[in-house]
């Protein structure tokens, strides 16, 4: 007998949650649409959250978002690459540290670790001795090291090590070894790390391995030190090119630039990534980027739930101006289009989803918000009368979700619904795997859901609000009341 499992096994999760644009999670509905929603706040000067400083600082001069914020205990930690005026025509970087309570107002602590302009009264880390080499480099937490020194992990690129794949573990996130030797792997800007059924994986673009344009390439290890020499292509928005030369300088044409910034949500993972639209000519300074969304189930494979949808629209931001030194140590200035570009710094924080990022070399990090888990939705849509009136009237909207099981045999359930009220309502019936009812959970048993919020919780008027089934279960979610068309879900989730 042969058995082909060509994902991982889905990990366990104290709580799964289901997104509607996340079709292995809820892949069946009827008489409903997916509405992708932008974050709130950006393209504008109240979106910068973490400016350069304004005296002698090793981020007086440039601060960018090419790093990572991690929700830690009560607060909010974030790694950025950074250069202050004494390093400012080297056009490199160092890696500083700011927490924050609320993801607007930042503190840059005075780490005391790295000296810099005669001073150790800064916000420098200690990676690579605080050398002003690193570009960028995700960072994760990882609790479940059994060894204290490396539960906080970074990949880097650093001018140290031409760009090839450097990692390094701390356990406080401020001090850093590094192994030895170093560097582990292959070439890669990266920008997402993750650990996921066991392994570490870490993407980023990088053309070496499928041709010129810029992909989303994973790299994999299980112990963080040795990577594979061989890349997975995961996710790639090249078109083929109306004249041959396109392509051949490497910045026309649809592309992926810096692959993905991850969130790991358990059962399905959130990427950010930047959509880069380069012109035909292959003139840079014409290229612009805006933010979108891919989601992925093993950390290798990568799918924009809904094409080309634009997070953070980059038309907002105002074209930059970039000074690049030549040979000759002269000064040349270059202007380029609006564009945004990301690190991993989207998350949960209260009642909010936060996603950190910039304006592409125009220095500062910025920051919009959605209520908490707020991405996309699912709701009642005719398409213009096409169902015919009576076929309408006859099929209840409702989405169905993939089987889901509880290993205690108990699960509660909560939907993020919003425009529900005296006119509209949702309930939430359990099938089975095979689509049958589950006795005392039906729809008409379903106490109906009136009242928006980000966690409404699911009761049955005779089983409360627990489901007890030990075998695997479905749930149909279904709109009601005489105005069904202003529900809206956002996600469903099972603990």
């Amino acid at each position: 007998m042969i058995e082909l499992r060509n994902t991982p096994d889905v990990p366990k999760v104290k709580e799964a949650v289901l997104f509607p644009f996340d079709r292995q999670s809820i892949p069946f509905g009827s008489g409903l649409r997916l509405d992708m929603i932008s974050g709130k706040g950006y393209g504008r000067k109240g979106s910068i959250v973490l400016k350069r400083s304004t005296i002698s600082a090793p981020d007086d001069d440039y601060v960018r978002f090419y790093g990572t914020v991690i929700p830690f205990e009560d607060e909010l930690r974030m790694w950025y690459p950074a250069r202050g005026k004494l390093d400012a025509r080297s056009d490199v970087y160092r890696l500083c540290f700011a927490t924050s309570t609320d993801g607007r107002n930042w503190q840059k602590p005075e780490l005391g670790l790295i000296e810099y302009d005669g001073h150790a009264a800064n916000n420098i880390v200690d990676l690579f001795d605080g050398e002003p080499g690193i570009v960028c480099g995700p960072i994760i937490h990882d609790p479940d090291d059994l060894d204290p020194s490396r539960r906080f992990k970074g990949a880097f690129w650093t001018r140290r090590y031409r760009g090839k794949v450097a990692v390094a573990c701390s356990a406080d996130g401020l001090r850093w070894t590094e192994p030895a030797p170093n560097p582990c792997g292959q070439y890669i800007e990266p920008s997402g790390l993750i650990r996921c059924n066991g392994c570490y994986y870490l993407n980023g673009h990088g053309g070496v391995h499928y041709g010129p344009v810029r992909n989303l390439v994973t790299y994999a290890s299980y112990d963080f030190e040795h990577w594979t020499a061989a890349s997975c292509l995961g996710y790639q928005r090249d078109r083929a090119p109306d004249a041959p030369h396109q392509h051949a300088s490497g910045t026309a044409g649809e592309q992926v630039h810096l692959g993905a910034g991850l969130w790991d949500r358990g059962n399905v993972i959130l990427g950010v990534t930047d959509l880069w639209h380069g012109h035909p000519s292959g003139d840079l300074r014409l290229v612009t980027m805006d933010l979108g969304l891919v989601i992925s189930h093993d950390a290798l494979h990568y799918q924009e739930p809904a094409p080309d949808f634009r997070l953070v629209p980059g038309y907002q931001e105002v074209g930059y101006k970039m000074d690049f030194i030549d040979e000759k140590d002269d000064i040349r200035r270059l202007t380029r289009g609006p564009a945004v570009t990301h690190g991993q710094g989207m998350c949960n924080w209260h009642d909010e989803t936060l996603l950190f990022y910039e304006a592409w070399n125009d220095g500062d990090v910025r920051l919009v918000t959605w209520p908490r888990d707020r991405l996309g939705c699912m709701r009642w849509y005719d398409a213009e009368g096409w169902l015919g009136t009576q076929a309408t009237s006859e099929i209840p909207r409702h989405c169905i979700t993939c089987p889901i099981k509880s290993d205690n045999a108990a699960g509660r359930v909560f939907v993020n619904a919003d425009g529900l009220g005296e006119h509209s309502e949702l309930t939430v019936q359990v099938l089975d795997e095979q689509f049958r009812p589950a006795p005392g959970y039906s729809g008409d048993a379903c106490v109906a859901i009136k009242e928006p919020g980000l966690r409404q919780p699911v009761s049955f008027s005779d089983k409360g609000d627990t489901i007890n089934i030990a075998e695997p279960f479905r749930l149909q979610v279904t709109w009601g009341g005489v105005r069904p068309e202003d529900a809206r879900l956002f996600a469903v989730y099972v603990a």
